[in-house]
């Protein structure tokens, strides 16, 4: 490893969780002042939302942890060796997350998928306030000119 990778390694986990931290701060504060009335401020609850859904996409993914097998056993599902051969594909695909150790029983937690849609849909509504902001930003300039 390179000096430039371990530097990278060591030093962007804080700064991601520092810059996290700050848009939770300037969310919260942002509401109470009124400053979703500017299109910039729409970015701070994007890159919470961004965050929560990483958390969320990390949950989904591990929650069956390194051995399925195992985690099956240990949820007390039995493992159905026809089915996962038949189904390979399902654990490693984007959306919706699954792990199913049978036809049945699901490993990725039920809560995940929703709020990964509502992240999702929440996102989108960040880029609309932002842009419905901006248009109505600019129409109150033009009228006071």
């Amino acid at each position: 490893m390179n000096a430039v990778s371990a530097l990278a390694a060591i030093a962007l986990p804080p700064l991601v969780l520092a810059v996290f931290v700050l848009s939770v701060w300037k969310t919260a504060r942002g509401l109470s002042a009124r400053r979703w009335e500017r299109p910039v401020w729409w970015a701070f609850p994007a890159v919470v939302l961004t965050g929560l859904g990483c958390v969320v996409r990390f949950v989904g993914v591990f929650s069956s942890g390194l051995d399925v097998r195992e985690a099956c056993a240990s949820r007390g599902a039995p493992y159905d060796e026809a089915y996962r051969s038949e189904s390979w594909r399902e654990p490693s695909q984007w959306f919706p997350l699954h792990n199913r150790c049978n036809a049945e029983f699901d490993l990725v937690p039920a809560w995940v998928n929703p709020s990964l849609v509502a992240i999702a849909l929440l996102l989108v509504g960040c880029a609309a306030g932002a842009v419905a902001t901006a248009v109505t930003g600019r129409k109150k300039s033009e009228k006071q000119d």
